[in-house]
């Protein structure tokens, strides 16, 4: 900055020529001078003014407008905050297809100890011990009274177990505000649900998440503010589901079975209905997973959607079905199933060596022959078969609303010869789990239409994918009835529903890979009611069921399976609102004659 003299020369000399007094002209200079300074002072005060005021007017403004935001709002009772309560997320409540309750949150507390605050460690851990008798006294004495700041005694307590620790009066105790996850129903649809447990935790707050079942498949859902905790609704029909279980956990029980599993399928929409896996477990207090031994062997095995099985002659009916549907046969076309019959070198027989001779694909289902299925399947042929069975799903894990479902992927032939297309033919050769099986099934009932099969409730009926003809599925179903009324599942007829359905008895694999038990199968019976009309599938396997109760033990599924079966229809279908109606009978050709009279 150029600064002007108070005495410049130009000015000073004149007026001393002049006679005039230069101090004059330094005061005047200096008068100036100030007045420009004050001028500048004043300039910058006036826009720092003007800055302070705008702010004002800015902070004011946005005041008001939460005020009136606020005015338009619905009024709450304030909450207040605490530290870590960002982590706190209220997670929806999940419910069966009429709204029940299957899982629901419950408010309870976490127990807490900060040592160095406490007057009586001692006397402290001694009085907690007869509260939480897993707790050992020794251990929370070595915690009490050493130099540790922190210390989680309970995650979850009970409001009993609360007022009781409150009743210590010790102040190094403390509580911390828990939501948990509740399931009122116990072990009812333990395998769906899955279970919950704690993520990120806090002294005030823990996350909730989901660790197995539909909780971990849909957790981000449940977790979503965005949902406005609008409840998960399921297919699952709660008293359905307590029938089956009951009815499967019993039956169970009475064959003597190592484990048992049970589907039941809407063949319109592919909801399932009801969905069962024994042993069970309380998702309340899930068990941890095995550390040793065989994993099929933990309750938290699901064997409806893990357990990957050969399923035995079940698998008869899609052979039969599919050479109707490529025209290679009809219902009555005669196949010779008498032996021998040797495929690869290997022979293929009967059950207990039977030799049924010349029976028709109808008789062949309802005989279950293994010869005859797998002469249908030379018919049609290594490719055709595995394009057939890809379409129905047997090659992939099911897309199911289950994280386990990613487990039951089908074990099928690395090297796909006539032997293996003859084997799976019957059921042997390729392993699937049952829920495999309900969608293969549902496409047979529904006439024709794969669909997947889904937890979640659906509006109505689902197009599915088409997989076969009308006709070929409706011939299909006569040759499953006629296996209830006069063949291997007579047992699985319930007056008034007119079962349908087929009996599969597969030799169970040795654990190591060695061959096949001697006296121990996987037995399962697929129905499906009406068969007329159906309405729902139904899969029931049993794992190295025994029937006892004659002269020799009895293994085979239309001793073990289908009677189980057969109650369960008994039971669930009233409650699906099914009335008994009596079955529709074939048209007997009548001739009319004219009679003359007297």
């Amino acid at each position: 900055m150029i600064r002007t003299p108070l005495r410049p020369l130009a000015r000073i000399l004149p007026a001393r020529a002049k006679g005039e007094n230069p101090d004059a002209i330094e005061r005047e200079n200096i008068r100036l001078r100030q007045e420009a300074l004050r001028d500048k002072s004043r300039r910058r005060a006036e826009g720092r003014l003007l800055v302070l005021g705008t702010m004002f007017f800015c902070a004011f403004g946005v005041i008001g407008l939460r005020m009136g935001v606020l005015a338009q709002t619905e009024p709450a009772e304030p909450r207040a905050s605490a530290a870590g309560a960002g982590i706190l997320a209220q997670r929806a409540d999940i419910v069966d297809r009429k709204g029940r309750i299957l899982a629901t949150n419950f408010d309870t507390h976490s127990l807490y100890a900060q040592p160095q605050q406490m007057i009586e460690p001692e006397k402290t851990a001694e009085r907690l011990v007869k509260i939480f008798p897993d707790l050992k006294e020794d251990r929370l004495i070595r915690d009490f009274t050493g130099k540790r700041k922190f210390l989680w005694i309970k995650k979850k307590i009970s409001p009993e177990q609360m007022q009781a620790v409150h009743d210590i009066g010790e102040p190094g105790l403390l509580f911390g505000p828990r939501e948990m996850r509740l399931y009122p129903n116990g072990t009812l649809a333990a395998h769906v649900l899955g279970g919950a447990g704690f993520g990120r935790e806090g002294v005030h707050a823990a996350e909730v998440i989901g660790v197995a079942g539909i909780e971990k498949y849909y957790d981000e859902r449940l977790r979503d503010p965005a949902q406005n905790h609008e409840p998960l609704t399921l297919s699952l029909d709660l008293p359905v589901q307590a029938a089956m279980e009951r009815v499967l956990a019993g039956g169970m029980s009475i064959m003597n079975a190592k484990g048992a599993a049970a589907i039941l399928m809407d063949v319109q929409t592919g909801e399932i209905v009801s969905i069962a896996s024994l042993p069970d477990f309380d998702p309340n207090d899930r068990p941890r997973p095995l550390v040793q031994g065989v994993a099929a062997d933990s309750p938290l095995f699901n064997r409806a959607v893990q357990g990957v099985y050969e399923l035995g002659s079940t698998f008869k009916i899609f052979a039969a079905v599919q050479a109707m549907e490529l025209g290679l046969v009809n219902a009555d076309t005669i196949i010779d199933t008498a032996g021998p019959m040797r495929v690869g070198g290997f022979p293929i027989g009967e059950f207990r060596n039977k030799n049924y001779g010349k029976l028709s694909v109808s008789e062949i289902i309802v005989q279950s022959s293994n010869r005859g299925t797998g002469r249908l399947a030379l018919q049609i042929g290594t490719e055709r078969q595995q394009d057939f069975l890809k379409k129905l799903g047997f090659f992939d894990a099911v897309d199911f609303e289950m994280i386990e479902a990613s487990g039951g992927k089908p074990l099928v032939p690395k090297r796909w010869t006539d032997l293996s297309t003859v084997t799976i033919s019957y059921g042997h050769g390729l392993s699937s789990t049952p829920l495999h099986l309900a969608a293969g099934y549902a496409a047979i009932a529904n006439g024709g239409r794969y669909v997947k099969p889904t937890l979640l409730k659906q509006e109505g009926p689902v197009e599915g994918t088409r997989v076969m003809s009308a006709e070929a599925a409706r011939e299909a179903r006569d040759m499953l009835r006629r296996v209830v009324t006069s063949g291997t599942a007579s047992m699985g007829e319930v007056p008034g529903y007119a079962v349908g359905g087929k009996t599969g008895t597969a030799d169970k694999p040795r654990a190591n890979g060695g061959g096949y038990y001697e006296d121990k199968v996987i037995a399962t019976f697929a129905s499906m009611f009406p068969a007329h009309d159906p309405k729902y599938v139904l899969i029931v396997t049993l794992d190295e069921p025994v029937e006892t109760s004659g002269d020799k033990p009895r293994r085979t599924a239309g001793w073990t399976a289908v009677p189980i079966s057969s109650e369960i229809v008994s039971r669930v279908a009233p409650l699906l609102g099914m009335r008994p109606e009596i079955e529709p009978a074939a048209l007997v050709d009548i001739t009319l004659t004219s009679m003359d009279g007297d």
